[in-house]
């Protein structure tokens, strides 16, 4: 029975470069993936996923008015699919999720998301609540602080390095703009 996986971490801990590596092993086996990115995160160049230690693939995209379980439905037409694979899983929809959900209920896909858990501000990204509800199988991926400890939380910087409290939740960057922090140096930066 296929399941809804959900991998979730900080910045930085290494997300992008797994999913990359799973979907490798299933196409190393001689099975076919499907790979899905959201639109709006352009790092890697537009539709691909790319990790920070150069590892980079083309990939379908999505953003809020992406039907995935139309899109998973297509892909199949064309022929047998193993496994999808969702990049930046934290700008998912709610609606999106439970699509997700059908293709593994209804179709027998399996679907392995990666993204973040929490935004700068510490509060949840809608679809990564939604993966938390829905998952059948979830799995953190850790990273560390500076301070050695697991860093759960990450701070958004300015071109100073100060920590922001303000701002959108959708902000796409890398290192440059955040940094992964424990929960201790996380309420340290945030003034907490």
């Amino acid at each position: 029975m296929a399941k809804l996986h959900f991998h979730y971490s900080t910045m930085n801990a290494g997300k992008s470069t797994l999913l990359l590596q799973a979907a490798h092993n299933y196409e190393e086996r001689g099975m076919s993936v499907m790979l899905v990115t959201a639109e709006i995160d352009a790092r890697a160049g537009a539709a691909r996923i790319g990790s920070r230690i150069g590892l980079a693939r083309e990939a379908d995209t999505f953003d809020a008015d992406t039907d995935l379980f139309a899109a998973v439905e297509a892909r199949l037409a064309r022929g047998a699919c193993a496994c999808i694979f969702v990049d930046e899983a934290q700008f998912l929809t709610e609606a999106q999720v439970w699509q997700l959900a059908r293709v593994t209920d209804d179709l027998n896909v399996p679907v392995m998301c990666y993204g973040l858990r929490v935004d700068f501000r510490g509060k949840l990204f809608p679809g990564s609540a939604a993966l938390l509800a829905l998952a059948d199988w979830m799995r953190e991926v850790r990273t560390i602080c500076w301070c050695g400890r697991k860093a759960t939380m990450v701070v958004r910087q300015d071109a100073e390095g100060r920590a922001l409290t303000e701002g959108e939740q959708v902000q796409v960057g890398g290192n440059e703009t955040y940094v992964s922090l424990c929960r201790r140096h996380w309420r340290e930066a945030m003034g907490e």
